[in-house]
C-alpha cells in the first residue's frame, strides 16, 4: 500500500466522515423539532394541526442549537484526544509501561514495539497495559506518529506468544503508519457529540427519581412532569442521532481491519502470528471482550470488537472472525483453538523466511545497489516488510544493552544524546566537555561521560536507531527545560565551527519530537504547486548532491538526476552554491516543504533519494540525511537497506 496513496485516502474519508456527520445531525435536528412539535402541542392540551406542524421559526431555533451542543461537544472532546495517544490511553485507566521494566511479559511487548518501531522509521510510540481487561485486545491511538500510543490487554500479555504478539502489534502499526489513528479520533469525536444529548436526557431523568419522592408543594406534580418529558424526549432524540452515529462508526472501520491485517502478515511475513493471535481469540473464554464502558466510545479503535453488537451485525465495528482469519488462512476449517494450543483447526500457515536477494542491513561507510536504489529506498515507506524488522532486531541486538537501557531513562536518555554529539577529536572534546560543565545539570554531564567508551564503539548505522530509543523519554522532560536543552545540543554541534549530516539529523528529528513543526498543529497544506517551491526544491537536491565526495561533475550529474524526476519545473531548478547552500537555508526549505500537499512531499523525497544514489551506492552520512527529510515530511522512513 502506498503510503502516500494512503494519505490522500485518509483525507478523502475525513470529507465523507463530513458528510455522514452531517446526515446524522440532520436526523438529529429533524427528531428534535417533531418532539418540540409533540411538547407544545401536549402543553396546549390539543392535537398539533397542520398549520402547526410547519413552524420555520421554531426549526431554525432547533437546528441552531442543536448544531451548537453537538458541535460544541464534538470539539470538547477533540481537545480532550488532542493531547495525544497517551492522553487517550490514560483516559481509559491503562498504565503507562516503564521501559525499563524487569516483568519479562511486559519487556517481550516493549521490544517487538521498538523493532517494529525502528523497522518501519516511526518514533517509538509510549506502550500501555489495560490491566483490568482480562480479553485479548490492543488498540493504537494519537493525531501523529509522534505522539501514538500502543496499548494492549492484560489478556494479549499473558495468553499470547510473541509471534501472536508481533502480528497484533504490526496490526496497530498499520493503523499508524497509514493515517488510520486521526481518522479513527476523529469518528469518536463525532459519535460523542451525537450522543451527548441522550447523555443529558437521560442524567435528567435519573434526576427526576429522588425529585418526585422528595417534592411535597403544589404544583410541582405538573413542572416534575414536564421536566420528565422534556428529558425523554432528549433522550430519544439523542439516541435517534446516535443510532446513525454507531452505523458511521462501523462503517467506516470494518473494512480498513482487513487491509490492516493483510499489512501486519506483510510486515512480519508471519501469517501464523496474527492468524494465531486471531484464533486464541475464538477459542479463548473471554474472547476480545472488554469489561470498562468507558471503551466503548472508542471500540472501533481496538484490534477485535469489543463489545457485543446488536441489529444483525449493522454496529460491528470489526468484521466476524472467521473472516478474518480465512482472509489469512484460506483452509480455515472454522474452529479455533484456546491459550493453551487445544486442538482443532489444522496447522497455520507457516512462516515465511525466504529472504530477497541483496537484502542486507547498511554496514559500513557505503553500501551498492544492484537495481532501482531510490525506488526501493520509496518502496518502504509506509510499507515496511520482514527484512526491514530483521534488519531492525539486528541493530538493537547489537546494540550495547547500557546504551538501550540508559535511553529509556528522561534524564539518561539526554547524556546519550549528548554522547552522541562528543567528537572524537581531543581538542574539540576538550571544549565540549568544558560547555557541558557549564551546564547545571552535572549528573547528566557525568552519565554522557560514563557511556562515553559504549558510543564510541558504535557502528555509523547504529547512531540514527539509537537516537531513536532516546527520544520517546525525552517527552518526559519538564516543558521548561526543553529549551535550554536544545540551545546546549546546538552549542556542541557549534564548538568545531561546522556541522555534519548527522548532526543536522540529531537537530532535526530532536526539534520535531519536542517543539513539533509547521505541521504539528495542522494538516492543512499551504502549497500545492511545484513551482511556488522552486527554490526549496533546489536547496534539498543541492544539499543531497554534496553529501558524498563527488568532484563538480559528479554533483552536477546527481543534482540533474533527482531535477529530471520533478517535471515540469525541472527547467527551473537550479544547483545552489554559496553561502545559501548552508544547513540553515536547507532547514527553513525543508519546513515550507513540510507545509506542502503529499504528493508534492512525495515527489520531493523520491527526488532527493535519486539525487542521492545516481551513482547506485549509498553512503550513511546521505542515508542520514534522507531519514532527516523524511522525518521532517512527517514520512516514516524504514532503515535504508542494500
Amino acid at each position: 500500500m502506498d503510503f502516500f496513496e494512503a494519505q490522500a485516502r485518509a483525507r478523502r474519508r475525513t470529507s465523507r466522515l463530513l458528510v455522514l456527520f452531517g446526515l446524522a445531525v440532520a436526523g438529529t435536528v429533524l427528531s428534535a423539532y417533531g418532539a418540540a412539535v409533540w411538547l407544545l402541542g401536549w402543553a396546549g392540551a390539543g392535537s398539533p394541526g397542520p398549520r402547526e406542524l410547519w413552524q420555520p421559526q421554531l426549526l431554525g431555533l432547533i437546528s441552531a442549537g442543536t448544531l451548537l451542543v453537538v458541535g460544541g461537544a464534538s470539539l470538547y472532546k477533540w481537545r480532550c484526544y488532542a493531547a495525544g495517544g497517551g492522553a487517550v490511553a490514560e483516559g481509559l485507566g491503562a498504565r503507562r509501561l516503564d521501559p525499563g521494566s524487569r516483568d519479562l511479559a511486559e519487556r517481550r511487548l516493549l521490544n517487538v514495539v521498538e523493532e517494529m518501531a525502528i523497522a518501519s522509521g516511526t518514533p517509538v510510540p509510549a506502550v500501555y497495559v489495560l490491566d483490568e481487561e482480562a480479553g485479548i485486545n490492543a488498540f493504537a491511538a494519537g493525531l501523529t506518529p509522534r505522539d501514538a500510543a500502543v496499548a494492549v490487554t492484560r489478556g494479549t500479555l499473558e495468553q499470547l506468544d510473541r509471534d501472536e504478539l508481533q502480528g497484533v502489534v504490526a496490526h496497530e502499526f498499520s493503523h499508524i503508519l497509514n493515517g488510520d489513528m486521526r481518522h479513527n479520533l476523529r469518528i469518536a469525536a463525532t459519535v460523542f457529540g451525537i450522543l451527548v444529548l441522550g447523555l443529558a436526557g437521560r442524567g435528567i431523568l435519573a434526576s427526576l427519581r429522588h425529585t418526585r419522592v422528595r417534592s411535597k408543594e403544589k404544583g410541582a406534580g405538573g413542572v416534575i412532569v414536564a421536566v420528565g418529558a422534556a428529558g425523554l424526549a432528549l433522550m430519544v432524540i439523542g439516541y435517534v442521532g446516535y443510532f446513525f452515529g454507531r452505523l458511521i462508526q462501523a462503517a467506516v472501520s470494518r473494512q480498513r481491519e482487513f487491509l490492516a491485517d493483510a499489512s501486519a502478515v506483510q510486515f512480519t511475513r508471519n501469517p501464523a502470528g496474527i492468524g494465531g493471535a486471531l484464533r486464541k481469540i475464538g477459542g479463548y473464554g473471554p474472547g476480545s471482550r472488554l469489561e470498562a464502558t468507558r471503551c466503548a466510545e472508542i471500540g472501533h479503535l481496538f484490534f477485535a470488537q469489543g463489545f457485543r453488537f446488536t441489529l444483525a451485525g449493522l454496529w460491528a465495528t470489526h468484521p466476524p472472525l472467521e473472516e478474518r482469519i480465512r482472509a489469512i488462512d484460506p483452509s480455515f476449517a472454522g474452529n479455533s483453538p484456546g491459550p493453551a494450543g487445544t486442538a482443532g483447526a489444522g496447522p497455520l500457515p507457516p512462516r515465511q523466511t525466504a529472504t530477497p536477494e541483496g537484502a542486507e542491513p547498511l554496514v559500513g561507510q557505503q553500501v551498492a545497489f544492484t537495481n532501482g536504489p531510490a525506488d526501493a529506498a520509496m518502496a518502504g515507506i509506509g510499507e515496511p516488510t520482514q527484512d526491514h524488522l530483521e534488519s531492525a532486531r539486528r541493530l538493537l541486538c547489537e546494540t550495547p544493552p547500557e546504551i538501550r537501557e540508559a535511553a529509556h531513562s528522561a534524564t539518561e536518555a539526554v547524556a546519550v544524546i549528548l554522547g552522541l554529539l562528543l567528537s572524537d577529536e581531543p581538542v574539540i572534546r576538550a571544549r565540549q566537555e568544558e560547555l557541558l560543565r557549564a551546564w547545571p545539570m552535572a549528573d547528566i554531564v557525568a552519565k554522557a561521560e560514563a557511556l562515553k567508551p559504549w558510543i564510541a564503539g558504535l557502528a555509523p548505522e547504529q547512531r540514527l536507531p539509537v537516537l531513536q530509543l532516546a527520544i520517546p523519554a525525552l517527552h518526559q522532560l519538564p516543558r521548561a527545560t526543553v529549551p535550554g536543552f536544545l540551545a546546549v545540543l546546538q552549542s556542541l554541534v557549534e564548538t568545531d565551527g561546522r556541522r555534519s549530516t548527522f548532526e543536522f539529523a540529531l537537530q532535526k528529528l530532536v526539534s520535531r519530537a519536542l517543539v513539533g513543526g509547521p505541521t504539528s498543529a495542522r494538516r492543512r497544506a499551504d502549497f500545492t504547486s511545484l513551482h511556488a517551491l522552486r527554490h526549496e526544491l533546489s536547496v534539498l537536491l543541492s544539499a543531497m548532491a554534496r553529501r558524498a565526495d563527488r568532484d563538480p561533475a559528479a554533483i552536477e550529474r546527481a543534482f540533474a538526476r533527482g531535477a529530471a524526476t520533478l517535471a515540469p519545473v525541472t527547467p527551473e531548478l537550479r544547483l545552489v552554491t554559496g553561502a545559501a547552500e548552508g544547513w540553515e537555508t536547507l532547514d527553513q526549505a525543508l519546513d515550507r516543504l513540510a507545509a506542502s500537499s503529499p504528493a508534492i512531499q512525495q515527489r520531493a523525497l523520491r527526488a532527493a533519494a535519486h539525487c542521492a544514489t545516481e551513482d547506485g551506492k549509498l553512503l550513511v552520512t546521505e542515508a542520514e540525511l534522507l531519514r532527516a527529510v523524511a522525518a521532517t515530511l512527517d514520512c516514516p522512513m524504514p532503515p535504508l537497506t542494500a
